[in-house]
């Protein structure tokens, strides 16, 4: 059982972002759909854009 509900509610987000990025991810700077996603610092998912370098997570 999970230690909390907005706990289990990151856990479905992240596989819905997962399962979907490569349809519907878009950078936020620049709209492009040329996305990446990369393993952060501190080992969580970043996303950066291949189209004007911008990086988010």
């Amino acid at each position: 059982m999970p230690a909390s509900i907005l706990e289990e509610g990151c856990h479905l987000l992240e596989a819905a972002l997962i399962r979907d990025s490569t349809t519907r991810l878009s950078c936020p700077s620049c709209g492009s759909a040329h996305v990446a996603q990369v393993l952060g610092d501190n080992g969580g998912i970043s996303y950066v854009c291949t189209a004007c370098g911008h990086s988010w997570s």
